[in-house]
């Protein structure tokens, strides 16, 4: 990548995120919530301008809620890296004039951009709120058509009654929120072959309320990309936003193809430099079928989103379950009791007049009633209240609408067998009740229904397909059920006594087994995972390992799948390509090519720091850049960790653990003993780590340097086996070369002063010579670089030399190590020099 644009994406990006900051500080915290203004961060921007499948010609771009503008000033950057487009016009929206110096800031650098790359640009700021100026500015026009929309809308509820629902109504838009409002006006101002990036909750994937919604986007666009976030709080954790949402890209009037799921448990986007593509931490990617999203026959166009094929195994073991719940003459309804409109009526206390009020206050593995607190527990017996309460018999279910914050479970079920007083009950408006004509069910298909609804695979389906955190009657009415006989004998099973999850679970898997006679259970592998997060958590690793990625990789380095046995473990040598390799085919989870360093560097280098595994145990001084370069579980360790879930393993762990000091340090002597010495500058003494390419890394500081660059800075060093390179930054920024990352950096950066050369040295032991290809990337990575530039490769010896000749770049010098007072250069008039 031309290193004149990162430096602009840098700083235009980096100031637009000033703006964001400041411009936060200044809103008003009640205005903000009633505008539903969530600013997008830097990196998510980064990420949804990168998702766009075409950015040429004739360019114009909506923006229809700007904010201070991190979505216009990332799509202008996606724009310039790509050097396509000939022309951009963008039109934004800001309703809020606190915020409008910092969008025109934005333009203005955006603007200045552009003109650096020659391509002409327009931008509109529009004052108004993007409904009402889609109307009353007459912007809702064929000839307002864009080719691009970039958006992170307002998310807030709209009343039938408010003027926004009154104008998408004329426009042929029936929604309840203004996000969902936004992206179906921007749908219709888009040019056929347009795209649409946006980041929205995850709400409209069900339920009725956005099926009109769902059936225009299914309708008048394809579906190429969503990007799911693990977290409900990972896109705008810093305003303390509890939602789960997603990215997705739609492209209006094309034929609908497979579409591409990412996932990421954060939203720390940034730019691979190997791979030139915006990803995160742990993203996982995988391409599905449309019809694994929107079945086919769904009228109602739910949406189901599986991250991997873990999720989509859950997805599909639920579908065994063959009956609805008109099947089984069962309903599932709203409580009928709503508290403010019968607050004249609700008693604390019952009384003769009264029948027992059950909130959701009163749930949890059984009915507690009566509470004292703010909730009443009873309600008055009048005409106006009558036709709310029910029939007080039978076994009914209930399941809250409403789960907290990050609650571990979306869906909690009661059973209440109608043992309080009274030939009536009220139920309040925050329940979902399962009944039969508004009284309760037979108590064994009760028991049985309570089952289900408590099992961990149907909450983790829920959690896959629900978007929100609201469990509406909708939502269950659609679920799939066991069959009667199923529910009867999943019933007969539960006892006066509680059921723990275990049991519940092994139920439902029994049951599936019944029917299919299949024992996959996708939730056998989450078991694994949560055992291994457990382990690490016992085995001492900092927070940031304690985490599915670490987990899976200890699981790989024993050899551990679904429906193995801690008993049975192996050994396995794996390099970090393999693991990953490992794990999407054993547990479904299939992680981004570019996460490898994630792997290496996050959770790899800490298990070889802590004792748990051994790095090339095989050939310890295999060199760090080696294909072949892996690793293998502790001996000490396996032998404790054969042990759990025996009466032997919290004995076997606190000795491991009381030993693990010990052996830890014996492993880093051993590895101390093996590192490469070498003092840069005269005064910074550094290791590498052990191998031939770092000791012609050595070499060529200590042998080439001096005798054809005698008094040279060392800039950079790259030694993959390090924890850190060696990296002069500000010094090569001083020479007017700026990087985001070091993945294109040659293996050492000399700056010679007395020449004003930068000397660019690949060291080479099995690949990667100065060739035409890494001359080019080299060229263009430092074409901002003040100082003249001298390419050279490096070789341990003349052998290695020889399998290298006939691709070596012309322009170039070679140095060879067992002969270091001499030069070969590749033409030219010189024999070492910039060539101009």
């Amino acid at each position: 990548m031309n290193s004149r644009f990162v430096s602009i994406k840098l700083s235009a990006l980096t100031q637009v995120e000033k703006f964001r900051s400041e411009a936060n500080a200044k809103l008003n915290q009640k205005t903000k919530g009633s505008l539903g203004q969530f600013f997008t961060p830097k990196s998510i921007a980064l990420y949804m301008a990168s998702i766009f499948k075409s950015i040429r010609g004739k360019v114009r771009l909506l923006d229809p809620g700007a904010g201070p503008g991190a979505l216009t000033a990332a799509f202008t950057d996606e724009a310039i890296k790509r050097s396509s487009a000939d022309s951009i016009s963008i039109s934004a929206f800001e309703i809020d004039s606190v915020i409008h110096p910092y969008l025109q800031k934005s333009f203005d650098l955006c603007q200045s951009a552009l003109a650096h790359k020659g391509t002409p640009a327009e931008f509109i700021l529009h004052g108004s709120d993007f409904i009402d100026g889609a109307f009353f500015d007459g912007l809702f026009q064929s000839s307002q058509s864009y080719t691009h929309v970039i958006m992170n809308p307002p998310y807030k509820k709209i009343s039938a009654a408010s003027d926004h629902r009154k104008l998408l109504s004329l426009a042929g838009i029936e929604t309840v929120n203004l996000y969902s409002g936004f992206v179906s006006l921007a749908l219709k101002q888009l040019l056929p072959g347009g795209e649409l990036v946006a980041i929205i909750p995850r709400s409209f994937c069900n339920g009725p309320y956005y099926q009109a919604f769902r059936e225009l986007i299914t309708e008048t666009s394809a579906i190429n990309h969503i990007h799911i976030f693990d977290s409900r709080n990972a896109a705008f954790a810093e305003d303390e936003v509890l939602q789960e949402n997603i990215i997705i890209h739609l492209i209006k009037g094309e034929t609908q193809g497979r579409v591409v799921i990412t996932s990421s448990p954060t939203s720390d986007f940034h730019l691979d430099e190997e791979s030139g593509t915006i990803t995160a931490s742990d993203m996982t990617t995988r391409t599905v079928d449309f019809g694994s999203i929107v079945y086919p026959n769904d009228k109602e166009k739910f949406f189901h989103i599986a991250a991997n094929d873990r999720d989509l195994a859950v997805i599909q073991k639920l579908s065994a379950f063959p009956a609805s719940l008109k099947d089984l003459g069962v309903s599932v309804s709203t409580g009928p009791v709503v508290s403010f409109r019968a607050k004249d009526d609700l008693r604390d206390v019952i009384s003769p007049s009264s029948v027992p009020l059950i909130n959701p206050g009163h749930l949890g593995l059984s009915v507690k009633w009566p509470k004292i607190g703010k909730k009443p527990n009873a309600i008055e017996v009048t005409p106006a209240t009558k036709k709310s309460l029910w029939s007080h018999q039978g076994s009914f279910v209930f399941v809250r609408r409403f789960s907290s914050k990050e609650e571990r479970r979306r869906i909690v079920a009661t059973l209440y067998e109608s043992n309080l007083p009274g030939e009536l009950i009220g139920l309040d408006n925050g329940l979902n009740v399962f009944h039969i004509a508004k009284s309760g069910l037979d108590a064994v298909m009760a028991r049985g229904l309570f089952v289900y609804l408590n099992s961990t695979l149907l909450d983790k389906y829920y959690r896959n397909f629900g978007g929100h955190t609201q469990v509406n009657a909708t939502d269950l009415k659609n679920l799939n059920y066991p069959s009667l006989e199923s529910l009867q004998r999943l019933g007969a099973r539960v006892s006066d006594g509680v059921l723990t999850q275990t049991e519940i679970d092994h139920f439902i898997d029994e049951e599936i087994f019944r029917m299919t006679g299949e024992d996959n259970n996708p939730l056998h592998a989450q078991q694994k995972i949560d055992e291994a997060i457990s382990i690490l958590i016992a085995l001492g690793l900092p927070r940031a390992q304690q985490n599915e990625r670490t987990a899976l990789t200890l699981l790989a380095l024993i050899d551990l799948t679904p429906n193995g046995s801690w008993a049975e473990l192996k050994r396995p040598l794996l390099g970090v390509t393999p693991i990953m390799t490992w794990v999407k085919d054993s547990y479904g989870k299939e992680y981004a090519p570019n996460t490898r360093e994630t792997f290496r560097r996050q959770t790899l280098h800490q298990f070889v720091d802590a004792g748990l595994c051994l790095y090339n145990p095989d050939k310890p001084d295999r060199p760090v850049n080696s294909p072949s370069a892996c690793y293998q579980i502790a001996l000490e360790l396996f032998h404790v960790l054969v042990t759990f879930g025996t009466q032997s393993w919290k004995s076997n762990l606190q000795n491991w653990l009381q030993e693990s000091t010990t052996l830890i340090s014996q492993y880093a002597m051993g590895r101390e003993m093996e590192l490469i010495p070498l003092t840069l500058n005269g005064k910074t003494e550094i290791k590498l780590s052990p191998g031939a390419h770092s000791q012609l890394i050595h070499d060529i500081v200590t042998e080439f340097g001096p005798r054809f660059a005698p008094g040279a800075e060392v800039i950079y060093l790259g030694d993959t086996g390090a924890k850190e390179d060696f990296f002069e930054k500000d010094r090569l920024a001083e020479l007017g070369v700026v990087v985001d990352r070091k993945g294109k950096l040659p293996d050492v950066v000399l700056y010679w002063p007395e020449r004003n050369w930068l000397l660019l040295i690949e060291s080479v032991t099995s690949h990667g010579p100065v060739d035409g290809k890494r001359h080019g990337e080299l060229a263009k990575l430092f074409s901002e670089c003040s100082a003249g530039l001298v390419y050279v490769s490096a070789f341990p010896d003349r052998k290695t030399m020889v399998k290298y000749l006939s691709v070596l770049a012309w322009e170039t010098e070679v140095w060879v190590a067992d002969a270091p007072t001499h030069m070969i250069h590749f033409n030219g008039d010189r024999f070492l020099g910039p060539h101009l």
